[in-house]
């Protein structure tokens, strides 16, 4: 099965949403891809403040502008698409993830694993570690930046029969990247991380993010990889149906020979 996967490695603008949505849009249009993954808070930014901040910037899943634009680009590019947003949903907070596709459908995944400030801000999702349907049938899974480094998010969503892992981040320490080799490995599955770029600051508050956005196999291989600094839109064809495939030998799957009733929950 051919597949074009791939992500757009760009530098949002901090609060300016129409802007950043813009340059989405644009960045969209400009490639033929299936599925395309943008980064973590793609729209708003992320050097947060205070809560006023965000409320400048957050909106409702499927009645926000991020939804409206994302709905639209994916139809008129025939493409899934991922982004991460800030969402207000009453009177929570959210760092969450939509999948919008070319059909209309459309999932919503709340980050599980708040990194750092963001637990001053944020509410911790709710949603769980669930499995969704993108183009041609595609099984997606979802997980946003630090829910990286927990090797239980990953191997939910292969169990939950996931081909594909979408990871948008807004990374800042060293080692994601490179985990994210093991985490394909050890679930024998694709996974696209969509990392930002640039320095952002705000007030007293300055992060550098590290890039390196990558595309990983189920055998633990970089199929494709950005640098630490420009901006890139990356796509490469893939078989989503390898990952169908835990077999590591003759003798060994790596379903079946789980052995449950030795892990801690």
């Amino acid at each position: 099965m051919k597949f074009k996967a791939g992500f757009c490695q760009f530098q949002p603008e901090f609060l300016a949403k129409e802007k950043n949505l813009e340059t989405m849009v644009k960045l969209v249009s400009e490639t033929r891809a299936d599925l395309i993954v943008f980064p973590e808070l793609a729209t708003s930014g992320y050097t947060f403040l205070r809560t006023a901040e965000i409320d400048q910037v957050a909106e409702s899943f499927r009645k926000g502008l991020t939804y409206i634009v994302m709905k639209k680009a994916a139809w008129d590019n025939n493409c899934s698409i991922v982004t991460g947003f800030a969402e207000k949903d009453g009177n929570y907070l959210y760092n969450s993830a939509m999948l919008v596709n070319p059909d209309g459908s459309s999932f919503l995944y709340r980050k599980t694993h708040l990194f750092l400030d963001e637990k001053k801000f944020f509410t911790p999702g709710d949603t769980g570690f669930q499995v969704f349907t993108a183009k041609n049938d595609v099984k997606i899974g979802l997980m946003i930046c630090f829910d990286w480094i927990f090797p239980e998010a990953a191997r939910t969503l292969m169990l939950n029969g996931a081909q594909i892992i979408a990871h948008p981040a807004n990374l800042v320490l060293p080692w994601c990247q490179q985990a994210m080799l093991t985490r394909s490995l050890e679930n024998r599955i694709f996974t696209i991380t969509a990392n930002r770029i640039g320095l952002e600051k705000n007030d007293n508050l300055s992060l550098k993010f590290t890039g390196q956005s990558q595309i990983t196999s189920p055998f633990g291989e970089k199929l494709l990889q950005a640098d630490d600094s420009h901006p890139m839109t990356g796509v490469i064809e893939i078989d989503p149906t390898a990952a169908d495939n835990k077999s590591i030998t003759a003798a060994n799957d790596l379903i079946a020979d789980r052995r449950q009733e030795f892990y801690h929950s």
